[in-house]
């Protein structure tokens, strides 16, 4: 798993950290069952806090994306489809929300989703 933080971005690190395993479940690079480095294992390897890994960790449970096992540690378990997307509806909201704020015509923004999915399409 190819993970690479940004230290100069403004996103947070746990977010990034984060976002980049959920793209990993995406295009199969990570697979359903499969065991994530421990929260201090990552944590060196990306030179950042333990506490940075474990936040992202517990978003990613909380989220359906991974289970933590005492054993195998955190391991992917995707089982967002059982959850309410209410957290997608809100961060779609918001996207639709910034897009207009930005004048982004409704017939872009489809398109631009449009290709989002195309990339992922060799993944479905």
């Amino acid at each position: 798993m190819g993970i690479h933080i940004d230290f100069n971005s403004d996103e947070a690190i746990y977010i990034q950290l984060r976002n980049q395993i959920v793209l990993g479940i995406a295009k199969e690079e990570i697979h359903d069952g499969e065991s994530l480095p421990s929260v201090r294992q990552l944590a060196e390897e990306l030179g950042v806090n333990m506490h940075t890994v474990n936040k992202a960790y517990s978003m990613l449970r909380q989220e359906g994306y991974l289970t933590m096992d005492r054993r195998r540690g955190a391991v992917i378990s995707i089982e967002v489809q059982q959850r309410p997307a209410d957290n997608l509806h809100t961060t779609m909201k918001l996207l639709v929300a910034e897009a207009i704020c930005r004048e982004m015509k409704q017939e872009d923004l489809h398109k631009l989703i449009s290709d989002m999915y195309q990339e992922f399409d060799s993944f479905l």
